[in-house]
């Protein structure tokens, strides 16, 4: 999958909900289009950021987990 980071956000130690928070607030700024990639640690942000993707008109383009670490790319609807 090919696609531009626009923007990142670094939400590592944050427990849920906060790293979608922050995510929606990243996303706010973005224009349409645009690509937000968003690194966790919290585990239950995997079930976080894929309804919030499926509720919202946001694409969630990459869920990917390495060891402790959850990589997201958000782009805006």
């Amino acid at each position: 999958m090919n696609f531009t980071i626009d923007a990142e956000l670094d939400a590592t130690g944050l427990r849920c909900p906060l790293p979608l928070l922050k995510a929606k607030q990243a996303l706010s700024k973005l224009n349409s289009g645009q690509c937000l990639k968003v690194l966790a640690t919290d585990s239950g942000s995997v079930r976080d950021f894929q309804a919030f993707a499926d509720l919202s008109d946001n694409t969630l383009l990459l869920s990917e987990t390495h060891e402790q670490h959850y990589i997201y790319v958000l782009q805006k609807a």
